[in-house]
C-alpha cells in the first residue's frame, strides 16, 4: 500500500482565457484579465498550485525584440536584435518597465491576493533561451563556439534581467516561479553546465529561499542534460513529454522535486478523454515508488484543449490517489 499521495500541477492558463471568454492578446497585454483566467482556473479545477501564462516573448520583448502576437495564438519573437560583439555590447538591460513586464507582475500580485488556499508560480523564460531568441537560435549554437566571450556576455545581460524579474515576481508575493529553458534542450550535458546552468543558477542563488521555489523546466530534455538541470539547484525540475520518466528521477536527488509529463498537445488536445485518464494513470503507476513525483502536462497545455480531458486528468489522480 502507498502511503502518500501524488501533487497534481499541470501547466495551464489557456483553458482559463477561454473560460473567461478573452482572446490570448487579451491575456498576454492586460494584467487584469491575466490574473481573471488564474483565478477562473483555481475555482474550477483542483490543482495543487496555479500558474500565470508560460509566455517566452514577455523578457526578449523588454529588450527591443520585435513579437507578433496573434489573437488566440501563443505570441512568438521574430526576427534578430543582435547579430554581433558590438550589438551585445551595446545592448541595454531593460528595466522593469519595458514592454509587458508591468502587466505580468501585476498579473501575479493579483492573484497572489486573491487566490490563498494553494501556491501561485509566475514565469520567466531562462538565459540561455532568451539569448537565443535575441542572437537567432541557429546563430547562437555556432556562436557558443565561435565566439563564446560575445555569448557570454550576453548571457550576463540576460541573466541579470531575469534576476530582477524573479525578484520582483516573489515581492508581488508568488510563491516561485516556472523558469523556461527549452533551449539548453539542443545542448549536450557540458555544454548545458556551460551556457545555461552556470546562468540559471545564479538566479536560484539570488531568489530561492523557505518561501520562493525556482521549478527549472526544460522540455528539451530527453534525458541528455539531466545531471546540467540537477546541478542548477532549482528545488524542482519539470521535464517535457519526450522524457523517459522513470530513467529522469533515478539520476535525481530525492530531495528534488521532479514534475511532469503528459503531452500538452498529442494528449491533452488531440486525444479522447478515455486515452488521457489511461496515459495518465499508466504514468502514475510508473512513478509510484517515488515520493518527490509531481503529475504535470509536459510543457503549458495550448490553447482549445478540450474541457473534458483536463477533467479525466485529474480524475485520474483522484483514483490514483484513492489507493493510499
Amino acid at each position: 500500500m502507498r502511503t502518500h499521495r501524488v501533487a497534481a500541477v499541470p501547466i495551464m492558463t489557456h483553458p482559463g482565457i477561454e473560460l473567461i471568454g478573452k482572446t490570448v492578446r487579451d491575456a498576454v497585454t492586460d494584467g487584469q484579465v491575466h490574473f481573471q483566467a488564474v483565478k477562473k482556473l483555481s475555482e474550477v479545477y483542483p490543482s495543487a498550485a496555479c500558474t500565470t501564462i508560460m509566455d517566452l516573448t514577455v523578457e526578449a520583448e523588454a529588450f527591443g525584440a520585435p513579437v507578433n502576437m496573434p489573437e488566440n495564438e501563443i505570441p512568438t519573437v521574430y526576427g534578430r536584435l543582435v547579430g554581433d560583439a558590438d550589438g551585445v555590447a551595446s545592448l541595454q538591460v531593460p528595466d522593469l518597465t519595458a514592454g509587458r513586464v508591468p502587466q505580468y507582475l501585476l498579473a501575479n500580485r493579483l492573484c497572489a491576493q486573491a487566490i490563498t488556499d494553494r501556491p501561485v508560480f509566475g514565469g520567466c523564460i531562462g538565459p540561455f533561451s532568451l539569448a537565443g531568441r535575441l542572437y537567432d537560435m541557429s546563430e547562437i549554437m555556432m556562436a557558443i563556439y565561435i565566439e563564446p566571450d560575445t555569448i557570454s556576455l550576453l548571457l550576463d545581460k540576460c541573466t541579470r534581467f531575469i534576476m530582477q524579474y524573479c525578484q520582483a515576481i516573489k515581492e508581488a508575493g508568488s510563491a516561485g516561479v516556472v523558469m523556461a529553458e527549452p533551449a539548453a534542450g539542443l545542448l549536450s550535458d557540458e555544454d548545458s553546465v556551460l551556457f545555461s546552468t552556470k546562468y540559471v543558477k545564479r538566479v536560484v542563488e539570488a531568489v530561492q529561499d523557505d518561501s520562493f521555489t525556482v521549478i527549472l523546466h526544460n522540455c528539451g530534455n530527453t534525458g541528455h542534460c539531466t545531471r546540467s538541470m540537477v546541478e542548477s539547484g532549482a528545488r524542482a525540475l519539470h521535464f517535457g513529454n519526450r522524457a523517459d520518466m522513470p530513467r529522469i528521477i533515478a539520476e535525481v536527488p530525492d530531495y528534488v522535486v521532479v514534475m511532469g509529463n503528459i503531452d500538452p498537445v498529442g494528449v491533452f488536445k488531440q486525444a479522447d478523454s478515455q486515452e488521457v485518464g489511461l496515459r495518465t494513470s499508466e504514468l502514475l503507476r510508473q512513478m509510484s515508488g517515488h515520493s518527490n513525483f509531481v503529475v504535470s502536462s509536459g510543457c503549458d497545455l495550448p490553447p482549445l484543449v478540450p474541457e473534458s480531458n483536463i477533467k479525466a486528468f485529474f480524475q485520474a489522480v483522484d483514483e490514483f490517489n484513492e489507493q493510499v
